[in-house]
């Protein structure tokens, strides 16, 4: 079977009515309305784009999370890129979405265009031949994203560190799933029973990441995949789940998703990252022990440490108007925002949930809202 035939598969119409007539057969037997998280913002986006909300009861409701490591990113750090951008003889590299996020004062995107050399990368291994062609130059990693990205990272500080390469640094603001997922749950505000789990996260650290999680709030939790089927397929069995009155971590996304995850690079992540004792969410505020940082013994890579002096730590709220943190609480939706579609647009964004392709904002702009109420 080609490639192209399996994912046809995988969003074959037929199929997701198959699904969506189960799921209305058993969804007559809950108790309560079944409201979904769904972390990832990779999800949202099937959601969206194929209309997945419209094909099931009105007792299944989804809720938009976190998950989305560029709308999360606060303003302070994205002020902390620009002006390490700043610098003489740097350059500044990261991954495409987080050029175009706004900080207090401008973007990556904008410094860009007044002469900053910052480069999108299409894989983080990139800055290597970056550093490797421009010896000359500092070359400053600003390295984003949940579990899904960390062994690229981390792979790369392997590679600096064993060939000695001396103009690379690191500032790191890899931000972790579970203890964003216990911020949102613990104030009780957003009522979530039932959770679809990160696909590629979990293929890096395994779905027992999350068992902890099911087990504390007795909340059903269900590992997908990507694809309108998965998608489908992982609420039937969070119906299930629920109507047998269970609360387990379940794994749709077999093809790709083990309880353990990917042991190797587990290893490597944990041999030159640690965990921070904060960090702070966009729009959400202080998470203990939900980022990670670089070693002590790295220290001579971290960007955060040798040029602390131009890097200012001041918290720096959203604008009044944006409602992004409500948004990755689960407690709004996208056109619950007075901006929403006017001022705030993918072409000129006001809050972060608007740039990403992960972003709630964003897939509410391209795919049309959806009564959640």
């Amino acid at each position: 079977m080609e490639l192209k035939d399996l994912y046809e598969g995988f969003r074959n119409p037929q199929t997701i009515k198959s699904f969506a007539s189960e799921i209305a057969k058993e969804a007559e037997s809950l108790k309560e309305p079944l409201r979904v998280m769904e972390v990832c913002g990779g999800h949202t986006h099937t959601i969206m784009k194929y209309g997945l909300l419209q094909i099931l009861p009105e007792n299944i409701k989804f809720v938009h999370g976190p998950g989305c490591p560029v709308c999360i990113m606060p303003k302070e750090r994205i002020d902390h890129a620009i002006s390490l951008a700043k610098m003489d003889n740097t350059i500044l590299c990261t991954l495409g979405d987080m050029i175009r996020v706004p900080g207090s004062k401008s973007s990556l995107a904008r410094e860009r265009a007044n002469g900053a050399d910052i480069r999108a990368l299409y894989s983080p291994l990139d800055v290597i031949k970056i550093a490797q062609e421009n010896s000359d130059k500092k070359v400053v990693f600003f390295a984003i994203g949940f579990e899904t990205t960390t062994p690229m990272t981390a792979a790369v500080i392997d590679y600096v560190v064993k060939n000695k390469i001396s103009n690379v640094f690191f500032h790191i603001n890899h931000v972790l799933v579970p203890p964003a997922v216990r911020a949102i749950m613990n104030p009780g505000k957003a009522k979530i029973n039932a959770f679809i789990g990160p696909s590629h996260v979990s293929v890096i650290t395994g779905s027992k990441i999350y068992e902890p999680l099911s087990d504390e709030y007795k909340t059903p939790i269900v590992v997908s995949g990507f694809e309108p089927v998965d998608v489908m397929e992982a609420i039937l069995m969070l119906v299930r789940q629920k109507n047998a009155v269970k609360a387990e971590v379940e794994i749709e996304y077999k093809r790709s998703v083990t309880r353990e995850g990917n042991i190797k690079a587990q290893e490597l992540i944990e041999k030159y990252l640690e965990v921070r004792e904060h960090f702070r969410w966009r729009g959400i505020g202080d998470i203990p022990e939900s980022a990670l940082k670089l070693k002590k013994e790295y220290s001579h890579l971290d960007a955060e440490i040798l040029f602390k002096d131009k890097l200012s730590n001041e918290e720096i709220d959203d604008h009044k108007q944006c409602i992004c943190g409500t948004i990755l609480q689960g407690l709004a939706y996208p056109q619950d925002c007075k901006v929403f579609a006017k001022v705030c647009t993918p072409n000129n964004p006001l809050g972060s949930c608007m740039v990403s392709d992960e972003g709630a904002c964003n897939a509410y702009y391209r795919y049309g809202s959806i009564d959640n109420e």
